[in-house]
């Protein structure tokens, strides 16, 4: 089982980045690029379309390498990417919701792979979600609404520090959205943090704010290896 981090890391450690910088497709995407969140923060990542906001959310949950710069815990290199890995949950446009298992089948599985079971957890994130009259549904038969509330429960069943979610609020009306404020801030008051893109985020109270748009490069928009600018050399070293 992917380790965990313990509780008191939980509560203490900041994720942070400095210089990141990242192509995607051939392009730089965005450089010099440095964030911080400490234990109980929010961080809301805006920019237009194409600024970066996903691509830096895939960085850090380290599905998509860096280019440039360091991310770290507690000020510590993050050099072991399944121990990273074990310690966030991202939720992305992606819901890896398994349309042949029923509701709760997709929770257990989630929680046994990250987790321990605990029968009382995976209740309490199907009421959180408004999903426990749905627990034996086939995910195949759930709305879109409904298959991003279950990706969304994901995060009750298996605790970790960190949160990343893309776009969290589509396709949740208001009640939804209301439940994902709650458990962001509950997860907040123990300790956890959470980064969100959205070019709306009112379910996040007190975050702060990066724009993307200020890090976008400001020369040529197509690199190839051999020709990263200067700036990105420097973020590096």
């Amino acid at each position: 089982m992917v380790p965990f981090m313990n509780q008191t890391a939980f509560q203490s450690a900041a994720f942070s980045g400095a210089g990141l910088a990242c192509r995607r497709g051939g392009r730089l995407v965005f450089t010099g690029l440095n964030f911080n969140v400490t234990p109980g923060g929010a961080l809301v990542l805006r920019g237009p379309n194409g600024s970066g906001k996903t691509t830096l959310l895939r960085v850090m949950a380290g599905l998509t390498p860096h280019a440039a710069g360091t991310m770290s815990w507690g000020g510590t290199v993050i050099d072991d990417p399944d121990q990273h890995a074990g310690n966030l949950r991202f939720v992305s446009h992606l819901d890896a919701v398994k349309p042949a298992l029923t509701v709760a089948e997709n929770l257990s599985f989630w929680m046994t792979l990250w987790s321990s079971p605990d029968e009382q957890r995976l209740k309490k994130a199907m009421a959180a979600f408004d999903l426990a009259r749905l627990a034996t549904y086939s995910a195949r038969l759930l709305s879109a609404g409904q298959r991003h509330r279950l990706a969304l429960a994901r995060l009750l069943v298996a605790p970790a520090p960190l949160w990343l979610l893309d776009e969290p609020g589509n396709a949740l009306d208001t009640a939804s959205r209301d439940a994902l404020a709650r458990a962001i801030l509950e997860h907040r008051a123990a300790g956890g943090m959470v980064i969100v893109a959205s070019h709306e985020a009112t379910f996040v109270a007190g975050g702060e704010t990066l724009d993307l748009g200020l890090f976008t490069p400001k020369t040529a928009a197509h690199w190839s290896d051999d020709e990263v600018p200067q700036t990105v050399g420097d973020a590096a070293e």
